[in-house]
């Protein structure tokens, strides 16, 4: 799949971030600045500033332009849909612990097509509202053959490009279908102490895996919700 000149824009800014070349509060290269460097006109260069801004990797800083945030943001598990990351933008989230390899959940594991006792890496964030507090827990999982070639999934620090774009690099596989299943129980405990609520309250609970072009599963999200904060809205032609 052919990318856009200000994907790539925003893909090399990412990296530049990821590698620190900008760190948290400093200001990324002008839209001027971009289109000059890329020899490209200044709107497609604005557009790719755009796309950092949208996914909450930049933002506009009144006399300076735009600089990196200091807090990293997510989207929620599923909610891709025709194209509604770019459009969605993210979340801020806090990341729970390290990376782990454990043995996922029999509907993750089924979902990843791991037989039982295999271990897959697990990724925990939890997304927050405006005010800080929790919105949503999510427990990404990737099956062995795509953790083991990108290496950073396993690292605690954040990347800046994003998971996607980082697992298409290593593997030249991205993205093509997801599935998503959502479903409604009682919080774990866990998941309880996480979202602040009690043990055993309601929670919608999305289970997003997302295929490469030839149907091999790249990553399986579940991200669980308080019944008072889930919402799902459909658009559709009638």
């Amino acid at each position: 799949m052919a990318v856009l000149k200000y994907e790539e824009i925003a893909e090399s800014l990412r990296v530049r971030i990821a590698a620190g070349e900008f760190a948290p509060g400093e200001t990324i290269p002008s839209g001027r600045d971009l289109a000059e460097q890329w020899d490209v006109s200044r709107a497609t260069a604005i557009k790719a500033v755009d796309v950092l801004r949208n996914d909450g990797v930049v933002v506009a800083k009144q006399g300076t332009g735009f600089v990196v945030t200091e807090t990293p943001v997510a989207r929620a598990a599923g909610a891709r849909r025709a194209g509604a990351a770019r459009i969605l933008g993210g979340m801020p989230f806090l990341r729970v612990g390290v990376p782990d390899w454990a043995e996922p959940p029999a509907r993750v594991a089924k979902a990843l097509g791991l037989t039982p006792g295999v271990l897959a890496l697990r990724r925990v964030r939890v997304l927050q509202l405006p005010d800080g507090s929790p919105s949503s827990c999510v427990e990404a999982w990737f099956p062995p053959e795509i953790a083991e070639a990108a290496p950073r999934l396993s690292g605690a620090a954040p990347i800046a490009e994003g998971t996607t774009r980082y697992v298409r690099r290593q593997t030249g596989r991205s993205p093509a279908e997801g599935v998503d299943v959502t479903t409604v129980r009682l919080a774990t405990e866990v998941e309880a102490e996480r979202l602040g609520v009690e043990e055993g309250s309601a929670v919608a609970v999305l289970l997003h895996t997302a295929y490469d072009q030839e149907g091999r599963p790249l990553v399986c999200e579940e991200g669980v919700t308080p019944a008072s904060l889930f919402e799902q809205v459909d658009t559709y032609a009638m």
